[in-house]
């Protein structure tokens, strides 16, 4: 049974009060003309982070677009800004209508630092940074978007005590965690020497990461579920019921906690996607990404304002 295409495009038609264009090769409901330009900025860990802007451009002038949903993507645990999956979706929501800043963590990619003395609290400090620039250079953002662990970091940040900045109407997970003690527990079965004498090397990926003690301690300390049961705004959910690296089983424990009611205040709408026969990547099927990238850009349209 094929899935629906959600039209992300739609709603960038009635703001730009313009009709259907043909499709520009990122696939069903992308229709506006796009571009991508390098940036960098100051990391929240001392260390300058590089970034790439997906934008729409206005099809006859080729400027950019006032008005657009503005969002700040995070890359998964070891991946990058150029992971083909954070790609192909920055693209096609910017070819739907949606401004899209992607970034590379420290010591990842082409951002400056030693991954190795990282953590998820350096996550976190990188999201917030990223936000920072890009409400300074692009607008304000409204939506967060993350994949895997950086899905974590979004929800961990949205969840913050004392909120997140009003203009952020909206974050979007994809096949992300519930909890991160269990990357710790992952990183220990594949090397006990991590523990045993402070790090050890891990091969993630086709490449061999080192991984300190110091960075587990931190996956061990933090309290994700009680970020993600604090978040105030609408969340969409996106994972594959047969996800082999995190098991969907996070996903509903996601739904869960952010569905559960709150003293005084009544729990934000909150979606589930379940994306049948993908993996975690999105890397085996190409329509994966096009679909998930129609449900963002409906999504971020919907909650931008």
């Amino acid at each position: 049974m094929s899935r629906p295409t959600p039209d992300g495009a739609n709603a960038a038609d009635a703001v730009l009060g313009r009709s259907s264009a043909a499709e520009l090769g990122d696939g069903p409901g992308a229709t506006l003309p796009r571009r991508s330009h390098r940036v960098s900025f100051p990391g929240g860990n001392g260390f300058t982070l590089a970034g790439i802007v997906d934008m729409p451009v206005a099809p006859l002038a080729g400027g950019p677009i006032v008005g657009t949903p503005i969002v700040v993507f995070s890359h998964c645990f070891t991946c990058n800004k150029d992971l083909k999956a954070i790609v192909r979706i920055g693209r096609g929501l910017a070819a739907r209508g949606v401004t899209v800043l992607r970034f590379d963590m420290t010591g990842l990619g082409n951002s400056e630092g030693d991954f190795s003395r990282t953590n998820f609290t350096t996550n976190i400090a990188d999201l917030k940074a990223a936000i920072a620039f890009a409400h300074k250079e692009l607008g304000p953002v409204t939506g967060l978007l993350g994949h895997s662990f950086g899905g974590a970091a979004s929800l961990a940040y949205s969840g913050e005590v004392g909120g997140v900045p009003n203009s952020i109407r909206g974050v979007a997970a994809l096949a992300a965690p519930s909890e991160t003690q269990h990357l710790s527990s992952l990183m220990l079965r594949r090397n006990p020497d991590i523990e045993k004498v402070g790090q050890g090397q891990v091969e993630i990926g086709g490449r061999s990461w080192t991984i300190r003690s110091e960075m587990l301690e931190d996956f061990r300390r933090h309290r994700l579920e009680d970020w993600i049961a604090r978040i105030s705004i609408p969340m969409l959910i996106v994972h594959s019921p047969t996800d082999e690296t995190v098991g969907f089983d996070h996903a509903l424990r996601i739904l869960q906690l952010a569905s559960s009611r709150r003293t005084g205040h009544a729990a934000p709408p909150v979606s589930l996607v379940a994306l049948d026969g993908a993996d975690h990547l999105l890397a085996e099927n190409p329509q994966d990404l096009s679909y998930v990238a129609g449900l963002l850009a409906a999504f971020f349209w919907r909650y931008r304002d």
